[in-house]
């Protein structure tokens, strides 16, 4: 207890400053993830908190990031949208996702996997990054120019016959769950068709419209619509935000510049009573846990999301270790991976709970929490008490900031989250692969896969592809590498030390494989060519393992048929110096005794030319 106080008032001050940079970015977070600032501001305070006091990382600031809340959105659309873009229906399920992955970064904490993270190649990293930075650019355009596309009454309408179409499909599903047979009863369905208002038609189209628009793709596909109906003054607002973020960075960096763009913005929208659009109400009072998490919990609803919460465990995981990585270069100190990921998930889980966005370990908080003087894990916890007495005592203050401020601030946070370092590198790196006629680096092609799928795909199924190829891609590189190194030549063409004296008139008949380096996947197909090497005198091959390590199941099989296709033509095969673990792999499928019995395998080279002399003038060749 004694050390956790240790450095007071400099935890202190270093979490009353991190906390204050962090609210702006939770409300806009919050507003971005489509659950509201309230959620976004839950999260900041929960995770904030419980990954300082549990985590492995002292100086850690957490709470929503880019990263997070870019795939949260993602998550929170598709859920919303299969529960009729009713969000409150929604919600459980939502929380229930966001509980999940904290539990998994718990296990994997448990498990001891923290430090396997940092083999995620950097392509993935790098393409998932700058996806998540235009991601954010692209989706926040048209609340920055005050357009939404559910109070667009044109562009709904058009939605009206689709809306029709699903309400019409859902009271087929009820009627069908009831048991009751649609073609059998058509009154039954006219009837319940007759009883859906036009505002039931409408909110359905609201929500169609919506969804149309969501999202990097559907944000380009109504940028046109949305410059026909630009909002001035929300425009204003956002321009406004932008430079005053950049241009105060210029003065001065010991205030956060976005804190300040954000009460000078708010302050001229409601000090000239502007008709601007704010944003959700923060609710005052205590946070409530949603219980609905526990008591409406199914597998069934539940499964089709597993893999989900898995990619937000594991993206988290990343975010929070490469700040601690940060943090570690900045105050020489260690963290501990595993106990840091056991913290995230503890703060996930239950902010989860609570209602709140998933979050990480923030690089911007962390560096302005160690700048300030904070040490401890009490600077992280303080921080999380500072936004919790805001949210008590300031909520109705802070309900009344302009959404294009926090849409400003967004496009900031998206411009800066892009991986520049990644970018700048593209010309420099080294073209090893050619499509048609366009040479690109393999590292590069992995990143703008990555981005690109993520951008207008699926951020979850863009990581998991980029993994894959990136996994191939490497290895190939090492195949080739290997394999390069792993050769196989005939007497005529290298000759060992102890081959000079082999007799001439056995040359004809005795043919001498020299295998160097594993026999694995990358050097199957070379080594299948072996037959095709053989003379047709050759009535004994001598294959030298002594130099072949490494045998894997690829390597193992083609062994095996190259045996069998000698066998055929009578061809008998010795080996010499064979090694422990090709020998196992060797007998594990009976290679040893079936094809090479123990009398053919000799440990040197000249006990093996002893045997081939007197087996060889027995045959009278």
């Amino acid at each position: 207890m004694k050390n956790f106080f240790s450095n007071f008032k400099g935890d202190a001050f270093g979490g009353i400053t991190a906390g204050i940079v962090a609210l702006p970015l939770a409300l806009a977070f919050g507003v971005s993830s489509g659950l509201g600032p309230t959620a976004g501001l839950y999260g900041a305070i929960f995770i904030s908190f419980f990954a300082a006091l549990f985590g492995g990382t002292n100086t850690q600031i957490s709470g929503p990031t880019a990263p997070m809340t870019a795939v949260s959105m993602v998550v929170i659309a598709g859920i919303i949208a299969t529960n009729d873009g009713d969000v409150n229906k929604a919600l459980p399920v939502i929380l229930t996702v966001f509980l999940l992955a904290g539990l998994m970064q718990i296990g994997l904490g448990a498990l001891g996997l923290g430090k396997y993270i940092r083999y995620i190649p950097y392509p993935v990293v790098s393409g998932f990054m700058t996806a998540i930075g235009v991601i954010i650019l692209l989706t926040q355009i048209l609340p920055s120019i005050g357009y939404y596309p559910k109070e667009d009454v044109e562009f709904v309408n058009q939605f009206k016959p689709q809306a029709e179409e699903v309400i019409l499909e859902n009271i087929l599903k009820e009627e069908a769950g009831e048991g009751i047979l649609v073609l059998e009863d058509f009154k039954e369905t006219i009837a319940r068709a007759g009883e859906v208002s036009q505002e039931a038609i409408l909110k359905e189209s609201q929500t169609l419209a919506a969804k149309e628009a969501s999202g990097a793709l559907g944000a380009i596909k109504a940028l046109p619509r949305a410059l026909q109906n630009i909002n001035w003054l929300e425009l204003l607002l956002a321009l406004g935000t932008i430079f005053i973020i950049y241009g105060f960075k210029r003065i001065t960096k010991a205030v956060p510049s976005t804190l300040v763009a954000l009460i000078v913005m708010s302050g001229i929208a409601v000090g000239f009573g502007l008709n601007y659009r704010p944003i959700e109400e923060i609710p005052s009072g205590l946070p409530v846990p949603n219980l609905e998490i526990f008591t409406s919990f199914t597998f069934n609803s539940i499964s089709p999301y597993i893999f989900t919460a898995l990619t937000l465990a594991l993206l988290g995981a990343i975010d929070s270790l490469l700040t601690s990585v940060v943090a570690d270069n900045m105050t020489k100190t260690k963290h501990k991976p595993n106990k840091e990921l056991v913290g995230q998930g503890i703060g996930n889980s239950v902010a989860a709970i609570f209602g709140g966005i998933p979050g990480a370990g923030a690089t911007i908080r962390t560096v302005v929490n160690i700048t300030s003087g904070g040490k401890t894990k009490l600077s992280g916890m303080i921080a999380g008490v500072l936004l919790f007495i805001i949210l008590l005592g300031l909520g109705p203050i802070a309900s009344q900031i302009p959404a294009a401020v926090l849409a400003g601030i967004l496009i900031t946070v998206g411009i800066g989250v892009m991986d520049y370092k990644g970018l700048k590198a593209i010309p420099s790196l080294p073209k090893d692969i050619k499509l048609g006629t366009l040479k690109l680096s393999s590292e590069v092609v992995i990143m703008l896969i990555v981005l690109l799928l993520s951008t207008f795909w699926n951020l979850v199924y863009a990581v998991g592809i980029g993994l894959v190829i990136a996994s191939l891609m490497f290895m190939k590189k090492i195949g080739d590498l290997t394999a390069g190194r792993s050769d196989v030549k005939t007497l005529k063409e290298e000759v060992w030390k102890d081959e000079i004296n082999f007799p001439d008139h056995l040359k004809e008949h005795v043919f001498i494989k020299h295998l160097k380096g594993p026999l694995f996947f990358g050097s199957t197909s070379e080594f299948q060519q072996l037959t095709l090497q053989i003379p047709d005198t050759a009535t004994y091959v001598i294959m030298r393992l002594g130099r072949m390590q490494y045998m894997d199941q690829s390597g193992l099989y083609a062994m095996e048929d190259m045996l069998q296709d000698l066998k055929k033509k009578n061809i008998e095969v010795l080996f010499v110096g064979l090694l422990k673990q090709p020998r196992y792999m060797m007998e594990r499928i009976d290679i040893i005794p079936d094809f090479i019995p123990e009398a053919h395998i000799f440990p040197k080279f000249e006990d093996c030319v002893k045997w081939i002399k007197q087996n060889v003038n027995e045959k009278n060749y």
